[in-house]
């Protein structure tokens, strides 16, 4: 029993937040008859451990991805980057530890999410899922402003995001958010998000100035159903289709022109960062689609980047991006069931003012040993690098990507 009284006291320090005063969690305890009829088990979010009666929960889940990638690893953004001499890679792209579950009751839900190799808590975050039309999140979390940033990394039908993701994901920040789903008859089904965050990115413990960011997206689900952000993939090889089509937008006032999981920063030619200096609009039109074994995605983005220290210069950026992936073996029996193919291309313009250009154009396959837990992803990459005095072609990236969840 030595073994369980120690898994129920990591679970007790994983939610030390919620805990009541020590006499009154004496008095939870007390409400089981023992720590050893706790049920253990092992699902989709790794090992879970359940109280009897349902009153708490714990998911422990760890993540591994290891990455080989010449003639180097980092999407090129500008033209000096091409010029630039890279070195083959290989490495541990990133080192997960996931603790989630539900305490006191089965819609009081908690989450937290720490990258072991940088030293980063990336989320954490209390969710009241007591309703399907209204819930509340509190917390840090990555914003669903973006369909390709929202899926985990681990979870992607390519080895990474696209090259639109830097310039235009929101990424995560702190905050709170109302969300839920509107299921009416038929096709009259919508989900929606709607957060007001701080706006400083990751790990942000204040803000530069007075103004937050708000954040919106309103998501029809055309079919009837809507996909979530588990995947990009048709793992489920869905017999009826399902669709989505969403708008989101985001604005934010503050020293910081991009945001990535290392918090708030700055795209070229915006180095300079004071408090309140950017007004940032953005927006995103998105559509997802499945059935037996394909699978689609796309976005439109469009981000407006006012300088407000500086006569209110607005420069443009605009980006998008088609996906599409297919189990080839529900055409041709003779391919591999766990293979899956995945191609998208991406085009993205950091000045619309200027004939400035970067294309991607990607190719994967994907070798599914257990789904997104445990698959093998190999993509060869063409980027093309347009401006009126510059003109690159068909720089290659190869990539391999062993990612692994347990």
């Amino acid at each position: 029993m030595d073994t369980l009284r120690i898994i129920y006291t990591f679970f007790a320090l994983s939610c030390f937040c919620m805990l009541p005063p020590q006499a009154a969690f004496a008095q939870e305890l007390a409400k089981h008859d023992s720590i050893s009829k706790w049920q253990i088990d092992y699902g989709a979010k790794g090992i879970q451990f359940t109280a009897p009666h349902n009153d708490f929960s714990l998911q422990i889940q760890s993540r591994f991805q290891f990455r080989y990638a010449t003639p180097g690893d980092n999407d090129p953004l500008t033209y000096d980057d091409f010029s630039e001499e890279e070195n083959s890679v290989f490495k541990i792209n990133r080192s997960r530890l996931k603790v989630g579950g539900h305490a006191y009751k089965p819609w009081l839900k908690y989450y937290w999410e720490y990258e072991l190799g940088q030293g980063n808590l990336l989320d954490f975050r209390i969710m009241i899922e007591r309703w399907k039309w209204l819930n509340i999140k509190i917390g840090q979390w990555k914003l669903e402003f973006t369909r390709e940033r929202r899926i985990s990394s681990g979870a992607q039908q390519l080895v990474d995001r696209s090259i639109l993701n830097r310039s235009f994901t929101v990424d995560r920040q702190q905050g709170i958010e109302l969300y839920g789903r509107l299921a009416g008859r038929g096709s009259a089904d919508f989900s929606y998000w709607a957060a007001v965050v701080t706006g400083s990115g990751r790990s942000a413990t204040e803000n530069d100035d007075k103004n937050l960011m708000y954040f919106g997206r309103l998501q029809w689900n055309v079919l009837g159903d809507d996909l979530g952000f588990s995947g990009g993939s048709d793992l489920q090889l869905h017999q009826t289709p399902e669709a989505i089509l969403a708008v989101s937008a985001v604005t934010n006032r503050s020293p910081f022109t991009r945001f990535s999981s290392s918090g708030g920063g700055f795209l070229a030619g915006f180095e300079q960062q004071e408090p309140g200096q950017y007004r940032i609009n953005q927006t995103n039109v998105e559509t997802a689609f499945k059935y037996q074994g394909f699978s689609w995605q796309s976005e439109i983005h469009r981000k407006e980047i006012i300088d407000k220290l500086n006569a209110n210069a607005t420069t443009t950026l605009s980006g998008y991006y088609v996906q599409a992936g297919y189990y080839a073996n529900q055409a041709f029996s003779w391919w591999p069931k766990p293979l899956e193919v995945a191609v998208r291309y991406a085009s993205f313009k950091p000045d619309r003012n200027q004939d400035t250009e970067l294309d991607e154009s990607s190719l994967a396959f994907n070798w599914f040993f257990k789904g997104h837990r445990n698959k093998l992803t190999a993509e060869i990459s063409s980027f093309d690098y347009e401006t009126p005095t510059e003109q690159l072609k068909n720089e290659l990236r190869f990539r391999v990507q062993w990612d692994i969840s347990f």
